[in-house]
């Protein structure tokens, strides 16, 4: 069992930066693979970033390629999210999922554990 907790979240103006962090206990992240998804008001989840825990293969959507960056640190057993030039499309509440394995999915339903999610507003 993985317990995940999101924190960072907040308010920044258009063009600024956050940096969002995932936390998980229960178990070492080491053979799982990590995302980061988000959903908007009145919108689907969707998949935002994601990393291979086992050698670090890092994936994007092309909405974020470029603007934000996902890491992960071992020793912290905890995922991150790097996020720059924020525009107001991105505000969304984030989420950090994991499920075992080493292969991208990108879909949300496929992933075996989730946090409660963080709040990101940009402002316009």
């Amino acid at each position: 069992q993985v317990q995940l907790v999101e924190s960072g979240g907040g308010l920044v103006q258009a063009g600024g930066s956050l940096s969002l962090s995932c936390a998980a206990s229960g178990r070492t992240l080491g053979g799982y693979f990590m995302a980061w998804f988000r959903q908007a008001p009145g919108k689907e989840r969707e998949f935002v970033a994601a990393i291979s825990w086992t050698g670090g293969s890092t994936y994007y959507a092309d909405s974020v390629r470029g603007r934000f960056t996902i890491s992960r640190d071992g020793s912290k057993n905890a995922v991150y999210l790097q996020m720059n030039r924020l525009k107001h499309e991105d505000t969304a509440v984030y989420y950090c999922a994991a499920r075992p394995g080493t292969s991208i999915w990108y879909a949300p339903s496929v992933y075996n554990y989730w946090g409660k999610g963080t709040q990101v507003t940009v402002s316009s």
